[in-house]
């Protein structure tokens, strides 16, 4: 099969105006691609398709994809590069036609940027189908062409990153147990020798005085990992490393303070958090970026049972502040101070953490873009910069001493864990908690819960688990390791 894009026409006589590869293709068949498409009616919309068959031994199909307007380019108002987002769109939506004539093989139309095309051809096409019988097809998309090969394999690995963090969400919380998940990512990385990963055990997490880590895992007959990853790409091994922290609670049934039942099968991706760093991390090693980058993610399940957190129970952080327990489902803040405390041992030059944190976000800003709560400026603008390339968008949440007096205001400890005012700027609160265990000056917490799974709303993603914003993280760390390099 073959994909090529067609531009929409900036003229009202309707001419299809091709890609070169679509004009070099159409040369091949003697102008019949431009007739049979003229000869279809309108011009092709954006993300619609057309198909043809018998126009050439080599494809025996051919889909012709809307690109929208050719020049596209940064949309000021949507904070995105248009011109990238058509290309995903359009290269998926004819990848997966392709796909639903069970042809095996696809070759894609670079669309003059290779990597967003290969980008949308990788997600496009994934799907969690490991315990199905009956499968899908697999199709394995190329460039066509060989012009910009370079820029197509960079795109096919940063897809393939987001795909494993899809994947480690998508999974049942049976097949992905803290233990299955910390061993998943090992395997991921073993083939490089600049990275070592340590899965911590439960005796390790104790001696490090992890209290409010151990106080979620205790509910659950599943051992807590603390999962910590050293990626050494840097010029020197001593050079201060980019730390991410991901939240990693395998399976959230709210603890004592439980979840309605409904939806509740979804929280088998509330280790998002930790899905999509671990995943960032394994891309920057394929990428080979010129950068050290730590990973830390508590793993843990949290469960009501006899020995759970119960609510007004009081915990310690590793830092010596204690913790009321409010709210046994505001349980991923908990893990997240410890591991926080943890990332200040490593003289980061920014602590970056990320996790499906509050149901709150969603309200907010539903799956639009992924909320950043930071107290660094120049942080922000590099995570800011880095989503309007990926189209995965950040958008900028306040951190002010408003709603720090709402968690610090607490009759048994030092802090709760959830503002007194519980539902009102929810996601807020979440974050105000957190900076109480974060003296870094370079700090940014993302609450990716909105954006933890995908209906419809990304064309180019299936519906599922959407491994979100992983490829922002790995654009923000190549943006990061120039900045190094200059």
């Amino acid at each position: 099969g073959l994909v090529l894009g067609v531009y929409s026409s900036e003229k009202d006589d309707g001419a299809a105006q091709f890609t070169s590869a679509g004009d070099a293709f159409d040369r091949l068949v003697s102008g019949k691609l431009r007739a049979l498409l003229s000869l279809c009616g309108p011009p092709l919309k954006k993300g619609k398709t057309r198909i043809f068959h018998g126009l050439h031994q080599d494809f025996p199909s051919v889909v012709v994809v809307g690109l929208g307007k050719k020049n596209a380019g940064i949309n000021e108002q949507e904070n995105w590069n248009e011109g990238k987002e058509n290309i995903r769109t359009a290269v998926a939506v004819g990848c997966r036609q392709i796909q639903d004539l069970e042809i095996p093989c696809v070759e894609v139309d670079p669309c003059g940027d290779a990597q967003a095309a290969a980008e949308g051809a990788v997600l496009g096409l994934h799907e969690y189908n490991e315990l199905k019988q009956k499968k899908k097809p697999v199709v394995t998309p190329q460039l066509h062409g060989s012009a910009e090969s370079q820029a197509w394999q960079k795109g096919v690995i940063y897809a393939e990153g987001q795909n494993l963090a899809r994947y480690l969400m998508e999974a049942p919380a049976n097949y992905i147990t803290p233990i299955k998940f910390a061993e998943h990512i090992e395997q991921k990385l073993r083939s490089f020798s600049n990275v070592k990963v340590h899965i911590r055990p439960e005796s390790w997490i104790t001696t490090q005085e992890m209290g409010a880590f151990l106080s979620v895992a205790k509910g659950s007959a599943e051992p807590p990992i603390f999962l910590e990853i050293h990626y050494l790409g840097g010029a020197n091994t001593d050079d201060s490393p980019l730390v991410f922290v991901g939240k990693g609670v395998t399976f959230d049934s709210g603890g004592i303070s439980l979840k309605p039942s409904s939806g509740m099968d979804a929280m088998r991706a509330d280790m998002g958090g930790a899905a999509t760093v671990c995943s960032a991390i394994v891309t920057a090693a394929a990428l080979n970026l010129p950068l050290n980058i730590i990973g830390l993610a508590p793993l843990c399940e949290n469960m009501p049972s006899g020995k759970a957190n119960k609510p007004g129970d009081v915990v310690r952080a590793k830092n010596g502040k204690t913790i009321q327990v409010d709210n046994t489902d505001a349980e991923g803040r908990l893990l997240l101070a410890d591991a926080l405390c943890y990332a200040h041992n490593f003289n980061a030059r920014a602590i970056v953490n990320a996790a499906t944190l509050t149901g709150a976000m969603d309200v907010a800003l539903g799956s639009a873009a992924t909320g950043v709560f930071t107290n660094s400026s120049w942080l922000w603008t590099h995570l800011y910069e880095a989503s309007i390339l990926t189209g995965d968008r950040v958008w900028r949440m306040p951190l002010f001493e408003h709603y720090t007096k709402q968690v610090t205001d607490c009759p048994l400890a030092d802090v709760s864990n959830i503002g007194k005012y519980s539902r009102a700027g929810g996601a807020c609160t979440a974050a105000a908690f957190l900076k109480e265990f974060v003296s870094a000056s370079h700090w940014a917490h993302l609450d990716i819960a909105g954006v933890m799974s995908n209906k419809d709303e990304v064309p180019y993603l299936r519906k599922g688990m959407a491994g979100r914003p992983t490829r922002t993280l790995v654009e923000f760390a190549a943006r990061l390791s120039q900045d190094s390099h200059n």
